[in-house]
This record gives structure tokens, C-alpha cells and sequence, in this order.
């Protein structure tokens, strides 16, 4: 086993809390053993033009001016597969450069698209580390950013609760996941939201109407100050009546990808069609004093994409804490000759992993915690199942995160 004595730490793809803490815990675990390591600029663009490029090396004083509770990364990001660079010797030219800086590895903290990478580099004989990151949380594993997003979109969903109290509107407001509804669902039920439309759902826009109109109505006639809001949470990955996504036609990214957009418009249209064609609108309001002839004669619906605001800011606690455990526990795997996996979690003394390939299989929002939370009173956009609890009784340690 070559002794490992130099890594590099890349972070890829999109950027989301607990990145920071990753490069500071990997950075901090190489220094206590003697390992020396370096940023790697630019995520994979920058691994590609190592040869001009020159890492910046973490210490220990390099290391203590990193913020591991702020989101994005130090080193920064580029959405860049290396298997489709049009170089037939880009993987040589990779090798190459780290030769030239005595880079022995690399840890790679990314999610599904980066780790298709690290499983290609793993392939051409590069050793490397990779660590879950996704705001998305589609990996198998826990990943970096997870509860930093759904902390920040409840936080997001909360705040502007005040503003459709205020105005008597229902609002829509969608959220990152791409194709899992884990950010929306958890997000959404943080956020006391009435609604919650996630892509493992197929939507029943007439069911969801009715749940708007009596919760909506309920709170007009029981309000003193005759006020009303409506929250509905909604993933970017839902799709229209027909099954298809909603997207920027023709806009990809380098993994090739459709760029979702406009899912929050079209919830709303669908929703103002129903309402526009329901007459107890025009009953109840004149009813309860709010009606005005040709101005306001229905509630107003809003969409809002809170967008990049999930994955910047702050990074919460548990993030920080996952992230210096993966940057750390990534360093010591690979000196202990383990290479071309994914970091799973520490627990204790023991650091779990499992084959990267088998980590970023996407994974989706579990149906019975679906039924779990409409048993409480969320609409999903269909009619609730029944929620059937198995009994089971525990002893000893349990951790489990999502």
C-alpha cells in the first residue's frame, strides 16, 4: 500500500451549506497526521487544468480562516463531467497535473453528478474519496446540505406567512430537489404548510383546490380581523397533467440535465381556473365583508421561488458537524488505502462506507411517511391513504437522519 503523504480537496456542483466544513475537517485530520492538502480551485475544471493551476495548500493558519457555518465552498464549483471534456487525453492530462503536485488522492464532496465522476476517475486508477453533498438529499446516504436547506426554506415559508395573512392571498412557494420531494416535504412540514406537492406524487389539482378552498374559507369566517392565508410548498420536479417536467425548453447544464422552472405558475393557474368557476367564492365574501365588485372578488394566489436563498446563508449545526465528520473521516480512509468509496457516516470509532456507484443511485421520499403526515391533516395532492403503523420495539443506540 503506497503511503498516502499529499491529497486534494475538490467540491462540486451546486453549492449548499456544510461544504466548508468539509475542506476544514479533512484539512484538520490531514494536518494531526502528517498528511499535506490542498484545495483544488474550481471543482473538476479546475482537476482538469492542473498543469497551470496552482492548489492552495491548508494549513493549519489556512484552515482557522475558513468559515465552516457559512454555505457555499472556499474552493469554489464547476459543473464539469470530465468524461465529456472533448480531449481524447484528459484523463493523462489529470494525471499528469497531479503528478506535477505530488497529489496521491483526492476527496471529492459532490452529489449524484459529481459522484458519477469520482466512480469514472476511480476507473483510470486516480484514488478518491467521495463525500455526500446534495441539498437535494436523493443520495443513499445522508448528504452535506440537506438541513441547512430544509432549515432556511421552513425558515423562508414561516416568514412569509405574515405577508399572505396580511394581504388575504394564498401563496405557492417552490423550492430545489430537482426529481425527489425530500427538501419540499421536510421543508414544507417545518413550516406548518397546508400543502405540500412533491414529483413521487401525481398531483389531483381538483383535490388540492377543495383543500384550499375549506381551509381557506374556515379561516375567513373564524378570523375577527376577517384574515385568511394559504401555504402551499412545492417541489421544482412535479409535473403537469400530461407527465412532463417543467423546464426552460432547450437549457441544460453540462451533465445535460434540463433546467426545471415554472412548476409555482402553472400550481397557481391551476388552482385561479378552479376557483374563478366556483360561485361560493362570490357568496361567502360578500358574506363576510371583503367583496368589492370587479377589484376583489376572489383571494389572490402568488407563486414565489425562494430559489438560490436555500443553499446560501447559513449553515446549520448539524451540517457543520457532518461535514467536518465526512472531510475527516474521507482522510482517514484513504490513509488507511480505502479509495473509490463514499463516506457514509462516524458514529463512535467506526466510519462507514459503501461502493460510490451504489451511494448515488437517487433515492425518494418514502410513501408511508407520506401517508404518516396526511394523517395529520397535509394535503399532498391526492386523496389520503391510510396510515398503517407497525409496532416495533427498540434497545440500544439508533441514529438515523432522514
Amino acid at each position: 500500500m503506497a503511503e498516502i503523504k499529499k491529497l486534494g480537496v475538490i467540491t462540486s456542483g451546486g453549492d449548499c451549506g456544510g461544504l466548508n466544513a468539509v475542506i476544514t475537517g479533512a484539512a484538520k485530520a490531514a494536518n494531526t497526521l502528517g498528511i499535506e492538502i490542498c484545495m483544488i480551485q474550481n471543482g473538476y475544471a479546475g482537476l482538469y487544468n492542473l498543469d497551470v493551476l496552482e492548489p492552495v495548500v491548508i494549513d493549519n493558519i489556512r484552515a482557522d480562516s475558513i468559515q465552516s457555518g457559512i454555505a457555499g465552498s472556499e474552493a469554489g464549483h464547476s459543473r464539469v463531467k470530465i468524461s465529456k471534456i472533448n480531449d481524447p487525453d484528459k484523463y493523462n492530462k489529470i494525471k499528469t497535473g497531479l503528478a506535477k503536485h505530488h497529489i496521491d488522492g483526492l476527496i471529492i464532496a459532490g452529489g449524484d453528478d459529481t459522484g458519477s465522476v469520482v466512480v469514472d476517475l476511480a476507473r483510470q486508477g486516480i484514488k478518491c474519496v467521495h463525500v455526500p453533498k446534495t441539498m437535494d438529499l436523493d443520495l443513499q446516504t445522508y448528504s452535506v446540505g440537506g438541513d441547512s436547506t430544509i432549515n432556511r426554506i421552513s425558515h423562508f415559508t414561516r416568514e412569509l406567512r405574515t405577508t399572505g395573512l396580511t394581504h388575504n392571498r394564498a401563496l405557492i412557494i417552490e423550492v430545489f430537489g430537482r426529481y425527489a420531494g425530500h427538501t419540499a416535504f421536510r421543508g414544507g412540514i417545518g413550516a406548518d404548510a397546508d400543502a405540500i406537492l412533491i414529483p413521487e406524487v401525481p398531483v389531483d389539482y381538483k383535490f388540492v383546490y377543495e383543500d384550499f378552498k375549506a381551509k381557506y374559507m374556515s379561516r375567513l369566517i373564524n378570523s375577527d380581523v376577517k384574515g385568511a392565508t394559504y401555504i402551499c410548498v412545492i417541489a421544482e420536479g412535479i409535473r403537469d397533467i400530461s407527465g412532463e417536467f417543467f423546464t426552460d425548453k432547450g437549457q441544460v447544464d453540462s451533465f445535460g440535465h434540463q433546467r426545471l422552472a415554472g412548476a409555482g405558475g402553472y400550481v397557481r393557474s391551476q388552482l385561479e381556473n378552479y376557483m374563478k368557476n366556483d360561485p361560493d367564492w362570490g357568496t361567502l365574501l360578500k358574506k363576510e365583508g371583503v367583496y368589492v365588485e370587479g377589484i376583489y372578488m376572489f383571494p389572490e394566489i402568488r407563486e414565489i421561488s425562494l430559489g438560490h436563498l436555500v443553499r446560501a446563508g447559513d449553515t446549520s449545526s448539524y451540517d457543520v458537524t457532518f461535514g467536518k465528520q465526512g472531510g475527516a473521516s474521507a482522510v482517514y480512509l484513504m490513509k488507511n488505502g480505502i479509495s473509490g468509496v463514499t463516506v457514509v457516516g462516524t458514529e463512535r470509532n467506526e466510519i462507514s462506507y459503501m461502493a460510490t456507484a451504489e451511494a448515488i443511485k437517487q433515492r425518494y421520499v418514502d410513501p408511508e411517511e407520506i401517508s404518516f403526515y396526511e394523517s395529520l391533516g397535509i394535503c399532498f395532492g391526492r386523496q389520503p391513504e391510510e396510515y398503517r403503523p407497525v409496532f416495533k420495539e427498540h434497545t440500544g443506540y439508533i441514529h438515523r437522519y432522514m
